[in-house]
């Protein structure tokens, strides 16, 4: 398979059936409209390839994952220009949190505002022990709009959501293992190496199965538990017309690795 990037600030590798994504604009790996419309489109090949099941994201360097964006765009006080940003944060990120695979954040260094929403789109965040995350936009007179204000708050739970947020308090990264920002914490330089071994294991799983639970994991964000259930039991039903399915339970029953075709 063949994924490229369209924005040189952005660059991408097959790794397997994994795209390593990597945030390079020094230099602190800021976003702007170029490399946020070329995740987007990147993620959508990504979407359309059927090879690929993963998508690691990480930060070009050793001192920052993403700074977020540059300052400077919006000094002038246009608004024009902040709707703009605002809607190119909003599409990106959310294409990433909508990928059908598993995405995994290696957040390798300071992941700040844009940058913290960005590993928050993904579905795992891996931070090495020295990174430290912040979502400071208030303090500057602006505020989290690439989906900070709600990731965070489900993440973490309220309070800590208000703390980050409303009292621009900043977490390490053994501070953020404890609220729930992180589901792990490796030593300095070895997020990346421990991302793409994760992103390997989802190899083993059935694509359609991995969506299908993807999917109603997520929809617990907009509906009910009770209300969540039937579309569980529907879309296990649904897995019985895939190629996948029968070939997962018959390699196990032949006690062999299964042969998917994602289909």
């Amino acid at each position: 398979m063949t994924i490229e990037s369209k924005s040189d600030k952005l660059r991408a590798e097959v790794r397997g059936q994994t795209v390593l994504v990597t945030i390079d604009n020094p230099p602190a790996n800021t976003w702007d409209q170029q490399n946020l419309a070329a995740l987007t489109d990147l993620v959508d090949d990504c979407e359309a390839d059927r090879d690929v099941y993963a998508i690691v994201v990480t930060g070009a360097g050793e001192r920052f994952f993403s700074a977020g964006a540059d300052l400077k765009v919006f000094a002038p006080g246009d608004k024009g220009v902040a709707a703009e940003m605002a809607a190119a944060f909003g599409h990106a990120f959310e294409r990433l949190a909508a990928f059908r695979g598993v995405t995994i954040a290696a957040i390798n260094g300071y992941a700040m505002g844009g940058g913290l929403e960005c590993a928050m789109a993904c579905d795992i965040r891996i931070a090495e022990r020295q990174a430290s995350m912040a979502l400071p936009e208030a303090s500057v007179g602006l505020l989290p709009c690439g989906g900070g204000t709600q990731n965070l708050a489900w993440l973490v739970g309220e309070g800590w959501a208000k703390r980050m947020i409303l009292c621009g308090e900043r977490v390490d990264a053994d501070t953020a293992a404890r609220i729930g920002l992180v589901e792990e914490v490796v030593d300095t330089g070895s997020a990346l190496e421990t991302a793409l071994a994760l992103a390997e294991r989802v190899s083993g799983q059935s694509p359609p199965a991995v969506a299908s639970c993807k999917r109603l994991i997520q929809l617990g964000r907009s509906s009910s538990i009770a209300a969540s259930y039937r579309p569980e039991r529907d879309a296990f039903v649904d897995l019985f017309d895939t190629a996948d399915q029968k070939e997962g339970v018959n390699a196990f029953l032949e006690k062999r690795p299964p042969r998917w075709v994602n289909g």
